[in-house]
């Protein structure tokens, strides 16, 4: 299954921290039955692509230097990989010029290799032009929820049941326990640093047998130290639940406010956390609010990420070396474990993109990727914050992509015309083994399987998008266009409206031209461009939007060169 194994940082491609095997056995581990994280989640596991193979690349751990990402790309473009799958994204959005993993990729791109990257997740909740992976020749991931869910309940003492978002694995105790918060945890700290569980404000003795509130959710290690049963902590920012050293019920902002009324107004105040229980979760799939969106200040004309996938709650294979909730009081060894935001999402598309490609060995990583986007499902914009700027073109459906009927191949000329276009140092062109010449292209003008344009508030406009597709479907086929804008009030149209082929990989280009004015800042008017024929439904969305004036060119600032990791290991899928 491993066929190949580099580090870059320490002497060992051993994975010690757990990620890397998880985000690999997503990508193509074999099926095994019976995996769960203590009986939660159980079933049978299994990778996108079981019969894939896999070379791991250990490029960082905690921080990401640009020599350690180039280096490892190098090698993974040397050793022939058909796919990169990288789970890991800039702190930042970084200049193109800046960014090991653009430049690298592109390096991957004119060999053949397609890269994917995820999103990059945004702890504080979703947020526009959070998006740290935005170019052109990299297929940028989102995370999106599963409909199966992993909550808690937690019983007072007063009857009252409570749903939190942990995944514990034993209860806090048999029976119900005492409930200390505040002043009742320390003996030496003020009542605010002891309602918020501050590092040497919690006290062994004081909470002993008992289970602690607290009001912020970085407390945890701290309560775990101390050696308490449980804690009761608020949900802030996230929609999902996360692996805990102990019972941890993580609570909506009005239930934590409850259990605080209840522990202020009962004199003996009780509670049980219970181990967690997998719910259905009927609205799925929606974004993860974690999920970084865009579009990026730096490349403001494109849609992105392209497409969303599974990245919430999921169980894969896990590092037995490595703690389950990353806690260095947590010294549980397990096989597998719940992992969840962008890195995870990362490889599932990675594993889709495997995919198509066996059944496509000659086409080209823009080819595989259009494949992907046109044929993913749609999702509801009303549902997830920022619609497109969300969930990309939609929900990946990799059966479908296998035979997309058309595709938006773009050249590898033209990704230099980009590259000269938004790079803001020209000199660093070198990196590419090429020169820039004074024919530059925008993104707008870019063969991509989607559209979208930054518009002026108030102001009349009229975009154009002049757009390609190729047929890889049958040799005599004819698409008609249609669009739907839902609410938008927007004038579009499509020239020409039909497009008939007469032969395999004839292309046909076409124009798409919206019209209109948006009133509101921050505004985006959504619609889907969709071609089709007897047995194929080719959909692009087409995106238009107000925003702030902070885009190159309108004073936009470099953000800093700082990479954080998401994971430690850059994953290679081969194919057989």
């Amino acid at each position: 299954k491993i066929i190949g194994a580099r580090t870059y940082i320490g002497v060992s491609a051993r994975d010690l921290d757990g990620h890397g095997t998880h985000v690999s056995s997503i990508a193509a581990g074999n099926e095994v039955s019976g995996a769960s994280y203590y009986g939660l989640a159980q079933g049978v596991a299994r990778g996108g692509v079981p019969s894939a193979r896999i070379a791991t690349y250990k490029a960082c751990k905690h921080f990401c230097s640009d020599v350690n990402l180039l280096a490892a790309f190098d090698d993974a473009i040397a050793d022939g990989v058909d796919i990169i799958n990288i789970s890991l994204a800039p702190d930042l959005p970084l200049d193109v010029s800046d960014d090991a993993i653009a430049i690298g990729a592109y390096h991957a791109m004119e060999k053949g290799i397609l890269t994917v990257n995820c999103a990059g997740n945004s702890p504080s909740g979703p947020s526009m032009f959070s998006i740290a992976s935005f170019v052109p020749w990299i297929l940028t991931v989102a995370a999106s929820d599963i409909d199966r869910r992993l909550v808690d309940m937690v019983l007072l003492g007063d009857g009252s049941v409570l749903v939190g978002a942990s995944i514990n694995t034993f209860p806090s105790s048999e029976g119900e326990s005492p409930l200390v918060y505040g002043e009742e945890v320390t003996n030496n700290c003020t009542e605010t640093d002891a309602k918020n569980c501050k590092e040497g404000c919690v006290e062994s003795s004081r909470v002993h047998q008992k289970v602690v509130i607290c009001n912020i959710n970085a407390s945890i290690e701290v309560v775990t130290k101390a050696g308490a049963l449980g804690c009761i902590i608020p949900n802030r920012g996230k929609n999902f639940s996360e692996v805990m050293p102990l019972p941890v019920a993580a609570l909506s902002e009005n239930d934590f406010n409850l259990v605080i009324n209840y522990k202020t107004s009962t004199k003996k105040p009780e509670v049980k956390i219970f181990k967690s229980e997998a719910i259905r979760n009927p609205a799925a799939p929606l974004v993860a609010s974690s999920s970084s969106r865009g579009p990026s200040m730096l490349m403001p004309d494109i849609v992105k990420p392209d497409v969303t996938a599974p990245g919430i709650e999921i169980l894969a294979a896990f590092s037995p070396l490595a703690s389950p909730s990353a806690s260095f009081y947590d010294k549980r060894s397990v096989k597998y474990n719940i992992l969840s935001e962008t890195s995870v999402s990362c490889p599932h598309v990675a594993a889709a993109a495997a995919y198509v490609k066996s059944f496509h060995p000659e086409w080209s990583p823009s080819a595989i990727k259009s494949a992907l986007m046109t044929t993913a499902r749609t999702m509801d914009p009303t549902h997830n914050s920022y619609a497109e700027f969300a969930y990309g073109s939609g929900h990946i459906d990799p059966v479908k992509a296998i035979d997309p009927g058309l595709v938006y191949d773009t050249s590898m000329d033209d990704y230099h015309k980009i590259w000269c276009h938004e790079s803001n140092s020209v000199a660093n062109f070198t990196l590419l083994n090429g020169t820039c010449t004074p024919v530059k292209l925008k993104v707008t003008e870019i063969n991509y399987p989607s559209m979208a344009a930054h518009v002026k508030l108030q102001s009349t406009f009229a975009v154009s998008f002049l757009r390609t597709v190729t047929n890889v479907g049958r040799a005599n086929a004819s698409y008609v266009s249609s669009v739907t804008k839902g609410s938008s009030k927007l004038q579009y149209t499509v020239q020409p409206k039909r497009l008939h082929f007469t032969s395999h990989n004839q292309k046909m280009s076409f124009v798409v031209t919206v019209k209109g004015k948006i009133e509101s800042q921050l505004t985006i008017e959504s619609a889907s461009l969709l071609w089709r024929d007897e047995s194929h439904n080719v959909r692009s969305p087409v995106v238009v939007y107000t925003g702030t004036s902070i885009f190159r060119g309108e004073g936009a600032s470099t953000p800093p060169r700082f990479l954080v990791a998401f994971v430690i290991l850059l994953l290679v899928v081969f194919l057989y």
